[in-house]
This record gives C-alpha cells, structure tokens and sequence, in this order.
C-alpha cells in the first residue's frame, strides 16, 4: 500500500474507533510510539507495546464526551492528523485534549507515530 493508501484506511478505521484493526493491519511489528518529553505516557516499541499504551490509555477514561480526528495530510512517506478528546479521566475530572499525530510508513507499513501536544 502507498502511504496515501495507508492514510485514507487509517482515517476510515480511526472513524469507526477501531484501533485493534489499526494495529494488526498497517503497523510494522516493530513500529514505535513517541511521545513528548512532559508526557504521562511512555513510549515504546513493538506494535504489541503499542496496543498495550492505547488499552491503558482506554481504561483511564471514565466516560467520553466527544472526539475527532482531521483527515490526514500525506507528504512523501508520512501523514498526520489532528486529534482532539473531551473526557473525563479517572481521578482527574474531565479535560480537552487536542495533539497532532504524526506517521512514518515504510514498506507499507506505520513505522512509527509521534504525538505533539
């Protein structure tokens, strides 16, 4: 897949919530995840340690409130979108997060993600 390709199913899969999908179908098995330096969140490697950091993230939410996730801009092997949350996390009240999320993709396949928040 072209990384076009791989953005639009992105997109498409991030729509319905499905990052199980995400995960199995268009990252590498070794891609990694970064994260900024004030972050709560690790980052990590291995689309396992990946999926591991998206339930967890997961179980902090105590109750959605809305989200949405721009269309992604392609540029030669890379992608980003712009990503917002309302929710309330759990022992932390209710908060709007709102980050870019930059994608690598090589060999058709997310090489690796990077937040910026």
């Amino acid at each position: 897949m072209t990384t076009q390709q791989i953005a639009d199913r992105f997109y498409e899969l991030d729509s319905k919530h499905d990052s199980q999908t995400i995960y199995s179908e268009l990252y590498a098995a070794d891609a990694k995840s970064i994260e900024p330096a004030h972050s709560p969140w690790n980052s990590v490697q291995g689309v396992d340690a990946i999926r591991e950091k998206g339930k967890n993230f997961n179980e902090a939410i105590e109750e959605m409130h809305g989200g949405h996730t721009t269309p992604p801009i392609v540029a030669r092997n890379f992608f980003a979108c712009a990503m917002g949350l309302d929710a309330t996390l759990k022992g932390q009240g209710r908060m709007q997060m709102n980050e870019i999320a930059l994608y690598e993709v090589k060999d058709g396949k997310i090489i690796s993600e990077q937040f910026f928040y």
